[in-house]
Protein backbone atom coordinates (compact mmCIF):
# COMPACT_ATOMS: atom_id res chain seq x y z
CA UNK A 1 0.00 0.00 0.00
CA UNK A 2 0.93 3.41 -1.18
CA UNK A 3 0.81 6.28 1.87
CA UNK A 4 -1.01 9.50 0.77
CA UNK A 5 0.05 13.11 1.72
CA UNK A 6 -2.12 12.87 4.48
CA UNK A 7 -1.65 10.83 7.14
CA UNK A 8 -4.32 8.03 7.77
CA UNK A 9 -5.06 7.31 3.95
CA UNK A 10 -3.09 4.56 1.92
CA UNK A 11 -3.47 3.39 -1.68
CA UNK A 12 -3.96 -0.13 -2.65
CA UNK A 13 -3.08 -0.93 -6.05
CA UNK A 14 -3.71 -4.76 -6.85
CA UNK A 15 -1.87 -7.02 -9.22
CA UNK A 16 -4.87 -7.67 -11.61
CA UNK A 17 -4.02 -11.62 -12.88
CA UNK A 18 -5.79 -11.81 -16.25
CA UNK A 19 -6.13 -14.53 -18.84
CA UNK A 20 -8.78 -15.97 -21.76
CA UNK A 21 -11.23 -16.54 -19.06
CA UNK A 22 -11.30 -12.27 -17.38
CA UNK A 23 -9.37 -11.46 -14.61
CA UNK A 24 -8.64 -12.06 -10.76
CA UNK A 25 -7.69 -9.59 -8.14
CA UNK A 26 -7.22 -9.77 -4.24
CA UNK A 27 -9.10 -6.13 -3.62
CA UNK A 28 -8.50 -6.28 -0.27
CA UNK A 29 -6.18 -8.22 2.64
CA UNK A 30 -6.39 -7.45 6.03
CA UNK A 31 -1.96 -8.44 6.67
CA UNK A 32 -1.13 -6.11 3.58
CA UNK A 33 -3.52 -3.07 5.31
CA UNK A 34 -2.00 -4.26 8.86
CA UNK A 35 1.35 -3.92 7.95
CA UNK A 36 0.94 -0.17 6.44
CA UNK A 37 -1.66 1.21 9.09
CA UNK A 38 -0.28 -0.82 11.75
CA UNK A 39 -3.72 -2.41 12.28
CA UNK A 40 -6.40 -4.48 10.80
CA UNK A 41 -10.31 -3.77 9.51
CA UNK A 42 -12.77 -4.92 11.50
CA UNK A 43 -16.08 -4.45 9.31
CA UNK A 44 -18.91 -3.81 10.30
CA UNK A 45 -21.21 -2.63 7.21
CA UNK A 46 -20.70 -2.99 3.73
CA UNK A 47 -21.70 -0.04 1.47
CA UNK A 48 -22.23 -0.23 -2.39
CA UNK A 49 -23.10 3.16 -3.73
CA UNK A 50 -24.68 3.55 -7.37
CA UNK A 51 -24.19 6.78 -8.73
CA UNK A 52 -24.80 8.27 -12.04
CA UNK A 53 -22.49 10.85 -13.51
CA UNK A 54 -21.40 13.92 -11.68
CA UNK A 55 -23.33 12.55 -8.63
CA UNK A 56 -20.95 14.25 -5.91
CA UNK A 57 -21.67 12.43 -2.42
CA UNK A 58 -19.32 13.77 0.81
CA UNK A 59 -17.57 15.40 2.38
CA UNK A 60 -18.75 12.93 5.11
CA UNK A 61 -17.05 12.35 8.70
CA UNK A 62 -17.83 10.77 12.00
CA UNK A 63 -16.98 11.38 15.28
CA UNK A 64 -13.97 10.15 16.96
CA UNK A 65 -14.66 7.53 18.81
CA UNK A 66 -15.02 5.73 17.32
CA UNK A 67 -15.31 7.37 13.76
CA UNK A 68 -15.78 5.47 10.88
CA UNK A 69 -12.48 3.82 8.66
CA UNK A 70 -13.27 3.03 5.28
CA UNK A 71 -11.59 1.02 2.36
CA UNK A 72 -12.87 1.98 -0.60
CA UNK A 73 -13.34 0.75 -4.18
CA UNK A 74 -14.81 1.29 -7.39
CA UNK A 75 -15.88 -1.85 -8.85
CA UNK A 76 -17.65 -0.81 -11.99
CA UNK A 77 -16.99 2.77 -13.81
CA UNK A 78 -14.88 5.55 -12.79
CA UNK A 79 -14.96 8.40 -9.75
CA UNK A 80 -12.79 10.88 -8.17
CA UNK A 81 -12.13 9.77 -5.12
CA UNK A 82 -11.15 12.36 -2.32
CA UNK A 83 -9.89 12.17 1.17
CA UNK A 84 -9.62 15.37 3.47
CA UNK A 85 -7.89 16.07 6.71
CA UNK A 86 -10.32 17.37 9.07
CA UNK A 87 -8.64 16.67 12.34
CA UNK A 88 -8.27 19.96 14.17
CA UNK A 89 -4.42 20.30 15.21
CA UNK A 90 -2.83 17.74 12.19
CA UNK A 91 -0.10 19.58 10.47
CA UNK A 92 -1.83 18.80 7.19
CA UNK A 93 -5.33 20.21 8.65
CA UNK A 94 -7.42 21.00 5.53
CA UNK A 95 -5.46 19.59 3.17
CA UNK A 96 -7.15 16.58 0.44
CA UNK A 97 -6.20 14.52 -2.10
CA UNK A 98 -7.58 12.98 -4.74
CA UNK A 99 -7.33 9.55 -6.30
CA UNK A 100 -9.13 7.75 -9.21
CA UNK A 101 -10.83 4.64 -8.90
CA UNK A 102 -12.04 2.66 -11.32
CA UNK A 103 -12.73 -0.76 -13.08
CA UNK A 104 -9.55 -0.65 -14.61
CA UNK A 105 -6.42 -0.20 -12.11
CA UNK A 106 -9.01 -1.53 -9.48
CA UNK A 107 -7.26 0.69 -6.78
CA UNK A 108 -8.89 1.13 -3.19
CA UNK A 109 -8.27 3.83 -0.46
CA UNK A 110 -8.23 2.81 2.84
CA UNK A 111 -9.37 6.12 5.52
CA UNK A 112 -9.18 6.62 8.60
CA UNK A 113 -11.34 7.73 11.42
CA UNK A 114 -11.36 11.50 11.35
CA UNK A 115 -10.74 11.97 7.62
CA UNK A 116 -13.38 13.12 5.22
CA UNK A 117 -14.15 11.48 2.61
CA UNK A 118 -15.97 12.06 -1.03
CA UNK A 119 -16.14 11.23 -4.18
CA UNK A 120 -17.63 12.69 -7.86
CA UNK A 121 -18.61 9.99 -10.50
CA UNK A 122 -17.22 10.06 -14.07
CA UNK A 123 -18.40 7.77 -15.48
CA UNK A 124 -22.04 7.44 -16.94
CA UNK A 125 -22.68 5.18 -13.92
CA UNK A 126 -20.14 4.37 -11.25
CA UNK A 127 -20.60 1.79 -8.45
CA UNK A 128 -18.43 2.13 -5.44
CA UNK A 129 -18.32 -0.36 -2.72
CA UNK A 130 -16.54 0.04 0.92
CA UNK A 131 -15.86 -1.64 3.92
CA UNK A 132 -16.75 0.62 6.82
CA UNK A 133 -15.32 -0.21 10.65
CA UNK A 134 -18.69 0.72 12.31
CA UNK A 135 -22.07 0.72 11.18
CA UNK A 136 -23.79 4.04 9.89
CA UNK A 137 -24.96 6.02 13.03
CA UNK A 138 -26.77 9.33 11.73
CA UNK A 139 -26.55 10.57 15.48
CA UNK A 140 -22.67 10.84 15.13
CA UNK A 141 -22.50 11.27 10.83
CA UNK A 142 -21.60 14.74 9.88
CA UNK A 143 -20.30 16.43 6.30
CA UNK A 144 -18.27 19.31 4.95
CA UNK A 145 -19.67 21.21 1.80
CA UNK A 146 -17.56 19.47 -0.97
CA UNK A 147 -17.59 23.14 -2.54
CA UNK A 148 -16.40 24.93 -0.21
CA UNK A 149 -14.08 27.41 -2.19
CA UNK A 150 -12.22 27.74 0.90
CA UNK A 151 -10.85 24.34 0.73
CA UNK A 152 -10.81 24.47 -3.16
CA UNK A 153 -11.12 20.65 -4.40
CA UNK A 154 -10.04 20.58 -7.73
CA UNK A 155 -13.25 18.84 -9.25
CA UNK A 156 -13.28 18.17 -12.64
CA UNK A 157 -14.68 21.86 -14.36
CA UNK A 158 -16.18 19.63 -17.40
CA UNK A 159 -18.74 17.66 -15.50
CA UNK A 160 -21.77 19.52 -13.81
CA UNK A 161 -22.03 18.12 -9.71
CA UNK A 162 -25.24 17.26 -8.72
CA UNK A 163 -25.88 17.21 -4.58
CA UNK A 164 -28.77 15.55 -2.26
CA UNK A 165 -30.08 18.39 -0.34
CA UNK A 166 -27.82 17.14 2.78
CA UNK A 167 -24.90 17.21 1.29
CA UNK A 168 -25.68 21.12 -0.63
CA UNK A 169 -26.80 22.31 2.95
CA UNK A 170 -22.99 21.31 4.90
CA UNK A 171 -21.35 23.64 6.65
CA UNK A 172 -18.28 25.18 5.17
CA UNK A 173 -14.92 24.20 6.87
CA UNK A 174 -14.66 26.96 8.94
CA UNK A 175 -18.34 27.14 9.86
CA UNK A 176 -18.10 22.82 11.07
CA UNK A 177 -14.96 24.43 13.22
CA UNK A 178 -16.04 26.89 14.74
CA UNK A 179 -19.44 24.63 15.61
CA UNK A 180 -16.83 22.28 17.32
CA UNK A 181 -18.16 19.43 14.58
CA UNK A 182 -14.52 18.23 13.32
CA UNK A 183 -12.10 15.69 15.07
CA UNK A 184 -9.76 16.48 17.41
CA UNK A 185 -6.04 15.34 16.02
CA UNK A 186 -4.59 14.00 19.24
CA UNK A 187 -8.40 12.34 20.17
CA UNK A 188 -7.98 10.58 16.98
CA UNK A 189 -4.14 9.58 17.00
CA UNK A 190 -5.30 8.06 20.71
CA UNK A 191 -7.78 6.29 18.96
CA UNK A 192 -5.54 4.79 16.45
CA UNK A 193 -2.99 3.58 19.33
CA UNK A 194 -6.13 1.45 20.80
CA UNK A 195 -6.77 -0.63 17.31
CA UNK A 196 -2.71 -1.87 17.51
Amino acid sequence: MERLSIAGAWCHTPRIHADERGSFLESFKTDVLRAAAGHGLGVAQVNCSISKKGALRGIHFADVPPGQAKYVTCVAGSVLDVVVDLRVGSPTFGAWETVVLDDADRRALYIAEGLGHGFLALSEQATVVYLCSQPYAPEREHGVHPLDPDLGIEWPADIEPILSAKDAAAPTLKEAREAGLLPDHDTCLAFYDTLR
